[in-house]
């Protein structure tokens, strides 16, 4: 590798919306994101599933699948 073309690789704080900090690797100085894994539907175990399951029942009613 060529000198001093590489950007510095460096330990960086990263600041979430709902407040949760945490520390990683990274070329940039700082990082703010808007969701993290803390705030995330998926992961906190929030996701509404009641409108999957209309989209789901609405499909069978209309191709008469039945179960």
């Amino acid at each position: 590798m060529q000198k001093d073309i590489q950007p510095k690789y460096q330990q960086v704080q990263v600041t979430c919306n709902c407040g949760n900090e945490f520390v990683t690797g990274s070329t940039k100085d700082k990082i703010h994101v808007e969701i993290c894994s803390n705030c995330h539907s998926f992961y906190t175990g929030q996701q509404k599933a009641a409108s999957a399951r209309g989209r789901i029942d609405k499909f069978n009613k209309k191709y008469g699948v039945t179960n």
